[in-house]
């Protein structure tokens, strides 16, 4: 078996460490003896997802976000609406969760257009939102809770056709508000979590791989992995922060 893993921008949106998703995903991959290929696809550069199996956005700043988007807008955007549609795997990060929502609006009230893949919005405000998350993801997510640290100013809000990934227990989500964190919608999976995410939460990992997998394959499985390491360093934190074992 074979995964072709495509990395949009990861010379723009690599904020807090968000390309060692791209590096966890392809090692849980090689140690099932799995091969991986992954394409990084630069401001320029053709978008062609109907090879890919998985795409992966990080997350990066409102400027990097502005320098980007008449990029994502030359064909990229109706590139990456119609491979989700077609049931691609998607990972985003933060700002590259948030590009692929109707809008971001700033605090001062300047509305920013994306690429509307994923019912949602973002608007700016005054309250930033810094710190280390627990989250709970939904039964169709997987139900593992997982780990990470946030750190944006931007509140999104999902609308009906979006469901989110998880439940706050710590920390802010999606806005501080409603307790919601993260996007899921089809096979796209969006979050605030950097860190970067995947390597501290290896069932949330697997859960993608094997969404992936399962598309392009069928009935396609994934051997347990010894995580022992992996299980003790996301346990230390969910006991670091909720004070529960």
């Amino acid at each position: 078996m074979e995964l072709k893993i495509c990395h949009l921008y990861p010379d723009v949106l690599n904020l807090y460490g968000d390309g060692g998703n791209i590096i966890c995903m392809q090692q849980r991959l090689k140690w099932r003896g799995i091969q991986s290929e992954v394409s990084r696809v630069m401001i320029g550069d053709t978008l062609r997802l109907s090879d890919c199996d998985l795409l992966f956005i990080g997350g990066g700043q409102d400027f990097e976000q502005e320098v980007l988007l008449p990029d994502l807008q030359s064909g990229k955007d109706r590139e990456i609406i119609a491979a989700i549609e077609d049931g691609l795997t998607v990972l985003t990060i933060c700002g590259g969760y948030q590009m692929l929502g109707q809008y971001y609006e700033t605090y001062d009230g300047v509305r920013c257009d994306f690429i509307g893949a994923l019912d949602l919005y973002t608007v700016g405000s005054k309250q930033r939102m810094i710190g280390n998350t627990v989250c709970h993801c939904t039964e169709e997510c997987g139900g593992s809770t997982i780990v990470g640290f946030e750190n944006h100013s931007g509140k999104t809000r999902l609308g009906p056709g979006v469901k989110p990934l998880a439940h706050v227990q710590v920390g802010f989500g999606n806005n501080g508000e409603d307790k919601t964190e993260g996007a899921h919608y089809r096979n796209v999976f969006g979050s605030y979590s950097h860190g970067p995410l995947l390597p501290k939460n290896p069932a949330f990992c697997d859960l993608l791989l094997l969404t992936a997998l399962q598309r392009r394959y069928g009935d396609a499985t994934l051997e347990p992995l010894d995580d022992l390491a992996e299980r003790k360093a996301h346990d230390a934190m969910v006991q670091r922060l909720t004070g529960q074992r």
